[in-house]
């Protein structure tokens, strides 16, 4: 019995073994006893996570891809979750535990995958996996670079970021188009940032709308005051701020007081 891959799911079934070890040896295994793998189809990885020292958990929305490794993973089978990632709550199988989350996730919603794990940042110590490699690249990039933009920024503001190593299409069953991206994710020690949350989302996505502009225009619908467009951080464009540039403007525009009403 074999998995056939279905394109709606995104489904690129890895068939290196080699590469599925990688990744699965890229989890640190220091600060948590749980691991949550998403869209493990036939288990290529999943048999060298069970070889860890941590627990392991599965979560499929394909019921073939279900079926198939509850019949070759018998002591995986109460942990294989036939659900959606992005709809479950994560604490009905976790409660208050810490957790890492690794995958070779589906291409059409790697993104998606990451902001949640963005929410459940206070259990998520670590995240990894595969990814489209312009999604990974984009995920790390550093300021100034083209592919730094609004998922860079929001990921970066929480977690350390690493780009591990590329993946050729040859080694999926069917071939993606493009080349995959291994990345690794450890969660910065402050959960919190020292501004509004919902702030700094709002400022970075306005920002980077209309990035080919500067500050002082992109985020003219945040109703800044005068006074404060006029300081030397407005004349920047996006891509030029880091993490800490982005947190220092939403300081800036909180004291402001307009745009947080």
């Amino acid at each position: 019995m074999s998995v056939k891959a279905k394109k709606h799911l995104g489904q690129h079934f890895l068939t290196d073994e080699s590469i599925a070890e990688q990744i699965a040896n890229i989890l640190s295994e220091e600060t948590y006893d749980n691991v949550l793998e998403i869209g493990p189809g036939m288990g290529m990885m999943t048999k060298y996570l069970l070889q860890k020292k941590y627990t392991t958990h599965a979560i499929e929305i394909d019921d073939e891809s279900v079926e198939y490794l509850q019949a070759h993973y018998l002591h995986l089978a109460s942990r294989i979750h036939n659900k959606d990632f992005l709809k479950i709550n994560l604490q009905d199988i976790f409660k208050q535990e810490q957790f890492a989350i690794i995958g070779n996730f589906p291409y059409n919603i790697s993104s998606q995958i990451v902001f949640r794990t963005i929410e459940y940042r206070a259990f998520i110590p670590e995240f990894g996996g595969m990814f489209q490699m312009e999604v990974a690249k984009r995920i790390c990039a550093d300021p100034g670079s083209k592919t730094y933009g609004i998922i860079s920024v929001l990921t970066q503001a929480y977690f350390d970021t690493t780009y591990l190593f590329t993946v050729p299409p040859t080694v999926f069953n069917p071939p993606p188009k493009v080349d995959s991206g291994v990345m690794i994710m450890k969660r910065k020690k402050n959960l919190h940032l020292p501004v509004s949350d919902k702030l700094f989302k709002r400022i970075v996505k306005t920002a980077f709308g209309q990035r080919r502009k500067m500050m002082r225009s992109s985020l003219k619908s945040l109703n800044i005051s005068d006074e404060l467009r006029a300081q030397e951080i407005f004349n920047k464009r996006p891509e030029q701020l880091s993490v800490n540039g982005f947190i220092e403007l939403t300081t800036l525009i909180e004291k402001d007081g307009i745009s947080n009403q």
